[in-house]
């Protein structure tokens, strides 16, 4: 069995100078997720309630991830593992077709709740630095000071599918979110619209995304060297733009595109060249 490894100076092993202790957040699981979320119905604004009440057909704009509030809960029955609680909040946008020539655009709100289980271990120190106020001293946080923390990390959605309905056509159980932060509100400059209408949208979003549960711990590393950068920082106002200019170097793809498509794995098992319009 090899020695432990100390912190310190180490023989030349592959260019390691040494061993060195850092502080760090280590990822304890991970996973990630192709979501398909059919059917979310969308909560408009107040301006754009009038043009869906008259709007003959609608098409898809564009959606954009405004933020996901996250909460960590312990699994009761297994331990080590925490339920990851994701709401994810979507400004939408889309044109209606009202009669006139010209299209009207309409936004509005759409939620999504996703949750994950994953290994998060136990931890039960208490851990307190510089950087805690004095004044934030709270009982819910020394209880939940043992919880991991909890990144996810999203793109904004692709629109899937889009639909106008009336509201008799609904589905039974479609609920009003419940408390909006005023932080999603304010987002969209005027009021949402959650009920008296009689006509609705629904639309289904295609959404990736990663999950993953970290814990501060201090970890043993090789160094190979400092990290010192080696760019110039030699740019300023004074320089003469047309010497700056010089030295960029001429975009000859923009003018002559290439004859083929470079080569990407884009995990085709049927082997498709990697030709323009090809596909498997």
């Amino acid at each position: 069995m090899p020695d432990k490894v100390m912190p310190g100076p180490v023989q030349d092993l592959n260019c390691i100078r040494e061993a060195v202790c850092i502080h760090t957040k280590k990822i304890y699981d991970s996973c990630r997720d192709k979501d398909c979320i059919e059917d979310l119905r969308l909560y408009p604004t107040q301006s754009s309630l009038p043009i869906i009440e008259r709007a003959m057909s609608i098409k898809a704009g564009t959606a954009e991830l405004l933020t996901a509030y996250i909460d960590v809960e312990p699994v009761g029955f297994h331990r080590g593992f925490y339920t990851v609680d994701v709401r994810y909040y979507y400004r939408v946008t889309a044109t209606a077709m009202v009669g006139s020539p010209r299209p009207a655009e309409i936004s509005g709100l759409a939620v999504f709740d996703k949750r994950a289980i994953l290994f998060g271990s136990e931890g039960s120190a208490k851990v307190f630095s510089t950087q805690t106020q004095a004044g934030a001293f709270a009982r819910g946080c020394l209880e939940r000071s043992n919880l991991p923390v909890a990144v996810v990390e999203a793109v904004d959605p692709i629109i899937l599918n889009m639909k106008l309905v009336d509201v008799c056509d609904c589905r039974p159980c479609d609920c009003d979110p419940a408390d909006v932060p005023s932080a999603i509100l304010n987002a969209f400059g005027e009021d949402l619209v959650y009920s008296g209408d009689t006509r609705r949208i629904y639309v289904t979003l295609g959404q990736f995304s990663i999950i993953r549960l970290e814990r501060d711990s201090q970890l043993l590393i090789p160094v190979y060297d400092y990290c010192l950068p080696d760019k110039d920082c030699s740019c300023s106002a004074d320089d003469d733009p047309c010497e700056v200019f010089r030295q960029v170097s001429f975009p000859v793809d923009d003018f002559f595109p290439p004859n083929s498509v470079s080569s990407i794995d884009t995990g085709c098992s049927c082997g498709c060249e990697t030709k323009p319009n090809r596909h498997c």
